[in-house]
């Protein structure tokens, strides 16, 4: 029925997003989700070309950055693939992914991520540890990582503004100055905390 998978993709996508009245958040995981996917490169890609051209304005596409688990994501890399889609891309952050490796849990800080990359995205997930409360040190460095990039933004939406708002009085890096060895120390010393006050709970 179709002439290639990209346009067989994006017409469903389009059908199923067309028939829930076009949702605000309506994310599209494409077959080469990565660079590492992409023959010969994103820019070049059919596939990505066709998505790009066919894919309904509203319909967010996920990118995982260079590889699967990407160390480094750059705004150079974002820049090409928003060209290719013709939006920007959602990240599936997979930094910390343990699932295909059980063995191994990432307890480091967030890193690898270049300053002001926020303008070039239209949302970051964080895929975790499977182990839930090895989670506290990514999901709380993530944090500081926010909020160092809502200073780099130069037109952050009305919900960027409302959460700069919510953290202004909270400790921690500000606004651009993000260092992950200092969102670490962070982190730990209110894991430690949070640790002590469970401990201290009934039944503990």
């Amino acid at each position: 029925v179709f002439p290639s998978l990209a346009q067989a993709q994006a017409s469903v996508a389009n059908e199923v997003y067309r028939e829930l009245d076009q949702p605000s958040v309506f994310l599209f995981c494409p077959t080469e989700y990565c660079s590492s996917l992409c023959s010969p490169s994103p820019s070049q890609s059919c596939y990505l070309l066709t998505l790009g051209q066919e894919l309904l304005p509203g319909i967010s596409v996920i990118w995982t950055g260079p590889k699967v688990v990407s160390q480094e994501l750059s705004a150079t890399l974002l820049e090409e693939v928003e060209g290719v889609l013709q939006r920007r891309p959602i990240i599936w952050d997979n930094l910390y992914a343990n699932d295909y490796d059980c063995r191994r849990v990432f307890l480091g800080p967030y890193t690898g991520r270049a300053p002001g990359l926020m303008p070039r995205l239209r949302g970051l997930l964080l895929n975790p540890n499977c182990e839930l409360q090895a989670n506290f040190i990514p999901i709380h460095t993530l944090g500081s990582w926010f909020r160092s990039e809502l200073g780099s933004c130069a037109h952050p939406d009305h919900a960027g503004m409302e959460t700069a708002a919510a953290l202004g009085d909270s400790q921690g890096p500000q606004e651009g100055s993000y260092s992950p060895q200092e969102a670490l120390e962070l982190a730990l010393h209110d894991w430690v905390a949070e640790i002590n006050r469970q401990a201290l709970e009934p039944g503990r």
